[in-house]
């Protein structure tokens, strides 16, 4: 268990960040337990209101300083993110495997799709553009020009415990936009120790805090989260059902929201298929992250002809 060490795990650990500062809420516990070996992994401090009242103000201040850096500097702390993630890679992975449950190799892959947005995300802090138009008006010119948007909350599955704080987190950066991170209770120390990462990759550039971070044990906090007037946009990952309740809610209140949802994929196999290939295809789309992803095989449909024979194989 040394990457749980040298990734600053500890028995008991607090929760609740506002970028590198990390604050004592002195709460409730939330339990990690392994679905490895069904063993307490650690346990994480979960937030309380006025905490969490205090995470957004903060929140807010930090972004009034970080939108006015250019974008190509804010690229440059992705970039240096990016590189901080490289060298925890394998620690990181280690964590997300044994906390979530997916295979070491799955979770090391994870661990890779946050390292890659961040160089997606380096070279669009480059191309920014807006577009330039003609003006029915003598000597005048029309041009637009996209500005940050504030903050963004970001409520993340248990199942890709890291990589979807990252993949809205890093591009929210580069557009100058702060990032405010509930993760599951299932996977709370993934996020801590990610956020670990990622604030002290800053704090060594000597940049402005960006990342921060609260848990809720329950539903009280989250549901405050997505009724925030302060919050104009909520990322929002997992089941249709809650997600469903998440859009209207934001909406209500006329912000926005981007919703990635469970769905009920299913393989159609007809006659003609060739199970050398479609067998594999299938066990992994079922078990390859646990049979926990949005685009996880969950039906078949297999042509009569041959069923017996695809069930045996399987």
């Amino acid at each position: 268990m040394e990457f749980i060490a040298a990734l600053g795990i500890k028995d008991t650990n607090l929760g609740t960040s506002t970028g590198t500062n990390w604050v004592n809420t002195n709460t409730s516990l939330i339990k990690s337990f392994s679905p490895v070996d069904a063993e307490l992994i650690a346990c994480v401090y979960d937030t309380d209101k006025k905490t969490y009242d205090d995470v957004v103000n903060k929140s807010v201040e930090a972004f009034h300083v970080w939108k006015m850096w250019p974008a190509p500097k804010r690229g440059e702390i992705v970039r240096q993110v990016g590189e901080a993630l490289r060298e925890n890679k394998e620690n990181l992975g280690k964590l997300v495997s044994y906390e979530m449950g997916k295979s070491y190799q799955e979770g090391l892959g994870e661990v890779q799709e946050m390292i890659d947005i961040c160089d997606f995300a380096v070279g669009l802090s480059r191309q920014l553009h807006g577009l330039t138009m003609h003006s029915e008006r003598p000597e005048h010119r029309m041009y637009e020009q996209w500005h940050p948007i504030g903050l963004t909350g970001i409520i993340t599955a248990f199942n890709f415990p890291v990589a979807v704080w990252a993949w809205n987190s890093f591009i929210a950066a580069i557009c100058g936009d702060v990032s405010i991170w509930k993760p599951s209770p299932k996977t709370p120390l993934s996020a801590v120790a990610a956020m670990r990462i990622c604030n002290e990759a800053l704090a060594v550039a000597g940049f402005p805090d960006l990342f921060f971070l609260f848990n809720d044990s329950g539903t009280d906090i989250a549901r405050k989260f997505v009724d925030d007037h302060r919050i104009p946009l909520i990322s929002f990952t997992g089941s249709t059902q809650v997600g469903r309740l998440v859009g209207e809610r934001v909406a209500q209140r006329m912000g926005r929201s981007l919703l990635e949802l469970g769905g009920n994929n299913a393989i159609i196999l007809d006659e003609s298929a060739d199970l050398k290939l479609a067998i594999p295809a299938i066990v992994f789309g079922a078990v390859g992250t646990a049979g926990q992803r949005c685009t996880t095989t969950r039906r078949l449909f297999v042509h009569e002809s041959i069923h017996d024979d695809v069930l045996a194989k399987l």
